[in-house]
């Protein structure tokens, strides 16, 4: 017998769903307004034909679209995670990058803690302090509380879990950006991005990062263009494999995940 909680949980699912159907019915009829994609839109293809994380993975929108145009099936697995946290994303904007102001020989780490579990990430100050300096301010200024990870991909060649993004559309972030960095890291010899690999969306452009990141769940062909700032600790990558095993919402290889990913809250302490 359905316990009045699981059926709770289920009707919350439901619209979830139907608001996901909403969106992906609201970018076609955008895409077919409109004959042109806006800068930033455009996907590059990485190399043997996977998806790039471009970003903020503005996102790959057009592929997304084109996904949810098949007719795939919806996931049925249950979801994993738990309720997110009253609140809602504070959509703060800067118009610089903030000054660098942390220590480049210090260790730092950044915790999201979501509604499928915490997830540790060991960053790289020395290789990437713009990058690791944008986050601890970010985190303190708590943009990422409340945001969903909006986008998890499941292709054979790539497979990342993709958040940073307050609108949950993809086109979100500060409002500045920062340059690439670590972009030599002997990690990504081969166009290779090993699981466990935290790095920065962008648009597909030099230095176009803003606040997506996207989390590597299985070795993934990419091209070294995204900036690697840290890596998901071992009992972060169970929470990530919990979230992969649910699913897409829409069934592609490429959607919202099928479980409910919200960061509730997400801070950046030094070692």
């Amino acid at each position: 017998m359905v316990s009045s909680e699981q059926r709770r949980k289920q009707l919350a699912r439901e619209k979830f769903l139907r608001q996901q159907e909403r969106r992906a019915d609201a970018r076609r009829k955008a895409r077919i307004r409109n004959s042109l994609i806006a800068a930033g839109m455009a996907l590059a293809l990485a190399a043997g034909g996977a998806y790039a994380a471009t970003g903020g993975l503005n996102g790959d929108e057009e592929s997304k679209e084109n996904a949810a145009d098949k007719p795939n099936k919806p996931s049925k697995a249950p979801d994993p995670c738990d309720d997110p946290a009253k609140g809602k994303p504070n959509g703060k904007q800067w118009e610089k990058e903030p000054k660098l102001a942390i220590d480049e020989s210090a260790s730092y780490e950044m915790t999201l803690q979501t509604t499928c579990g915490d997830i540790p990430i060991e960053m790289d100050a020395e290789k990437a302090p713009h990058t690791v300096n944008s986050f601890r301010f970010l985190a303190d200024e708590k943009f990422f509380d409340h945001t969903p990870c909006h986008r998890l991909t499941t292709d054979k060649q790539l497979g990342v879990l993709q958040c940073g993004d307050p609108t949950g559309r993809g086109m979100g972030g500060p409002g500045y950006t920062i340059p690439d960095e670590n972009l030599d890291d002997p990690r990504l010899k081969g166009g290779v991005y090993p699981a466990g690999t935290v790095a920065m969306a962008n648009t597909g452009k030099k230095d176009s990062g803003g606040s997506q990141f996207f989390l590597v769940h299985k070795k993934s062909k990419l091209p070294p263009k995204y900036t690697p700032f840290g890596t998901v600790s071992e009992s972060g990558m169970k929470v990530l494999q919990k979230i992969v095993k649910a699913g897409t919402a829409n069934g592609a290889p490429d959607g919202p995940p099928n479980a409910t990913v919200m960061i509730d809250k997400a801070r950046v302490t030094k070692g």
